[in-house]
């Protein structure tokens, strides 16, 4: 995949490197926003980059909760919301990343890491979750988005 990607870089450098740094940003936003978008799309799915599921939640025993019990309710549903999933533009570069407390609990989630759910809980280590990520349609929407740019 990172051979793919940086043969993406070296074909779009060229021809990235013939705009004006206003035509530039602006593809580049709307590259950014697609990204984003596809990334939005495979969070909603609950899937790996790789097209793999990701890793259940761990089983509860909802019999002794009280109140109100929650079921099947997916993963990740504020994450994947715009004003937390943010594309950040300049004229060299593009990210798509998370903002704020959340960006920790992504990358906890991206990585395998241990946390803790709440303040006194103990420490746990939660699954890997890829949430962001290139997958193969992302890399041919980048370049069919610099081809329909430049024809």
């Amino acid at each position: 995949m990172t051979n793919r990607l940086e043969a993406l870089e070296e074909w779009a450098a060229g021809l990235l490197g013939q705009l004006e740094p206003a035509s530039r940003n602006k593809l580049a936003r709307s590259i950014g926003q697609e990204l984003r978008r596809s990334q939005q799309q495979r969070i909603i799915a609950q899937q790996n980059p790789d097209g793999s599921k990701y890793a259940p939640r761990k089983k509860r025993n909802l019999r002794e909760k009280r109140g109100r019990v929650k079921r099947k309710v997916k993963m990740f549903q504020k994450l994947q919301m715009a004003s937390f999933m943010r594309v950040h533009v300049d004229g060299n570069a593009i990210s798509v990343g998370f903002t704020g407390r959340i960006s920790w609990i992504a990358k906890v989630h991206q990585f395998g890491l241990n946390d803790r759910a709440e303040r006194d809980a103990p420490k746990v280590t939660y699954e890997r979750r890829e949430l962001l990520g290139f997958t193969e349609s992302d890399l041919a929407l980048i370049r069919d988005s610099l081809l329909t740019h430049f024809t």
